[in-house]
């Protein structure tokens, strides 16, 4: 018997696990995608999840903020560009805009 939706053989009625090659990881679906390697990965994402925790707190807070989410949309473009450029030879340009991206996010507080 197969289960109609996969077509993996049934035994004593659970599913059977399906045989990976050792090499092959379940987790990622992208085996030529690139991983989180440099410096610039690490800051620019924290940077960004910064800016969703502060979208999420004014949202969720006192009507004292009129935020909108256009308003994050500047600083989520910095972060991937600094990350961009970070990792392509262009260090100091990358810094100067994570630094003025949090710096106008803290500003604006």
């Amino acid at each position: 018997m197969t289960d109609i939706d996969h077509g993996l053989p049934r035994r004593g009625g659970t599913l059977a696990h399906r045989h990976l090659p050792t090499n092959a990881n379940p987790v990622n679906n992208f085996p030529n995608a690139e991983t989180m390697q440099t410096i610039f990965d690490w800051v620019t994402m924290a940077v960004f999840g910064a800016l969703v925790v502060l979208f999420l707190q004014r949202s969720a807070g006192p009507e004292d903020h009129h935020d909108k989410m256009y308003h994050y949309v500047p600083p989520a473009l910095g972060c991937a560009a600094a990350n961009y450029l970070g990792n392509n030879g262009q260090q100091t340009v990358a810094i100067v805009i994570i630094l003025a991206i949090v710096w106008s996010s803290l500003a604006s507080s």
